[in-house]
């Protein structure tokens, strides 16, 4: 009997899951030895860093489809539909290809597992990471860009040598795994740069930028840097995003278009020039390719209008520092008297660090709970931390998000048409979010 495809993705995500990671890539490379090495079937774009991985990625793939190659992308996690995680020519694999895919890979997975490498069968990660791999070599693609899952060194996209390495902002996260300082999670994230490839570096603080650098150095890669080789000139807010001018290999680019909102996606989309002009060998893209490319970049969940009247926004921002960037782009872009947030939070993030970002421009938070990840802080431990960050009479409960949106949207009426409502906290809760008000697919950092 041929399993529908609902029960092929429970299947896929009972396996061990991604944020119990085996820092261990035996397993991914055993598979894709099984499967004849698809990760070897065309070159890499690897992405790493703390915030802007995500947004990063789709903008990579945007330009160089407008070069007319073609680009299969991999990201995590997905926002409502497993399937969102591999997109071939722009497009979410389709269910019923992911199905074939995962039928003929999964006896090659049954074999990995039987050798309980390192003691626990094939992660959840590890098996998407494999199936992507083997979609682009199916497809085939001209290049695949793939978003480092955590940290870099030891992560199983990491199996490849990526022609391209790119390292957004690194900044505290998952430092359960990756390291208590700024340093030590740089080691792992600068271990996607290898010999022979071309390092494109985000601005960085001094701690990791040191670290990036000397990996950079003892490896012999080629290295841009924002601020020295690439950057942002210049940005001008505008009517559904902003303005943007730039700094290519041939020099300023300016009047592009971008419908994203905020300094930090300006600067995303300076590193994400930066990338496609690496992996071109240093050639800078024609004008107008970037121009139509940038216009028609799509970012689901990066301070998204789901509704308006009063306008709901949802973003996925989940910790302090993407908070802080989410928020100044926020008071940039819209023009709320009263906001209103709807937060619900992973247990393992920093929960009273991002609300202490939010105190300071949300008049009053309805705290809630997301279903769809056992990690979710219950909604009234989230409002105890809340209660001390924002005081007891600007917290409300609601475990249920259907009914803290219901909330939230009731306190911006009455606060009168300056308000509005943003939820955010959590990639599940924006992908959660998005499903309830009807709004379909996407892609998540």
């Amino acid at each position: 009997m041929t399993s529908s495809h609902s029960d092929i993705v429970t299947a896929l995500q009972s396996r061990w899951p991604e944020h119990q990671v085996g820092r261990s890539q035996a397993r991914i490379r055993a598979l894709c030895d099984l499967l004849g090495n698809p990760e070897l079937a065309c070159p890499v774009i690897l992405i790493t860093g703390t915030n802007g991985k995500g947004s990063t990625a789709i903008m990579i793939d945007a330009l160089l489809r407008g070069l007319g190659l073609r680009v299969g992308r991999y990201s995590s996690p997905h926002l409502q539909h497993l399937t969102e995680r591999i997109v071939i020519d722009g497009v979410p694999i389709a269910d019923e290809v992911f199905d074939d895919l995962v039928e003929q890979v999964l006896p090659m997975v049954r074999i990995v597992d039987e050798q309980r490498i390192d003691g626990i069968s094939m992660t959840f990660f590890e098996v998407m990471t494999g199936l992507a791999y083997a979609a682009f070599a199916d497809a085939p693609v001209d290049v695949a860009v793939v978003e480092v899952g955590m940290g870099g060194e030891w992560d199983a996209t990491n199996i490849v040598a990526a022609q391209v390495a790119v390292v957004a902002p690194v900044d505290l996260d998952h430092t359960q795994l990756l390291g208590e300082t700024i340093e030590e999670i740089a080691v792992e994230k600068a271990g996607i740069i290898k010999a022979g490839s071309r390092a494109v570096l985000a601005a960085q603080t001094a701690e990791a930028a040191r670290v990036l650098l000397a990996r950079c150095a003892g490896v012999g890669a080629e290295v841009r840097r924002e601020g020295v080789e690439f950057g942002l000139i210049d940005r001008t807010p505008a009517v559904g995003g902003q303005v943007l001018r730039l700094e290519t290999a041939e020099g300023p680019l300016g009047d592009v278009f971008l419908p994203l909102f905020g300094e930090h996606m300006a600067r995303n989309a300076a590193l994400a020039l930066a990338a496609a002009e690496a992996f071109l060998g240093g050639r800078a893209l024609p004008p107008d390719v970037v121009g139509e490319a940038f216009a028609q970049v799509e970012a689901p969940a990066r301070l998204e209008v789901l509704r308006r009247s009063p306008v709901v926004l949802v973003d996925t921002c989940h910790n302090p520092h993407g908070a802080r960037a989410t928020m100044t782009a926020l008071a940039e872009a819209f023009d709320f008297q009263t906001l209103i947030g709807v937060v619900a939070m992973m247990s393992d993030k920093d929960v009273e660090g991002v609300l202490k970002v939010f105190e300071e421009s949300m008049a009053s938070v309805v705290c809630t709970a997301v279903t769809s990840s056992p990690r979710a802080l219950p909604a009234a431990q989230l409002a105890d931390v809340a209660s001390g960050v924002f005081g007891v009479e600007r917290v409300r409960v609601a475990p249920e998000l259907a009914d803290a949106i219901d909330q939230a949207v009731a306190l911006a009426d009455a606060s009168g048409p300056g308000a509005g409502v943003l939820i955010a906290g959590s990639v599940y809760a924006a992908g959660e979010a998005r499903a309830l008000l009807g709004v379909q697919g996407g892609d998540a950092e």
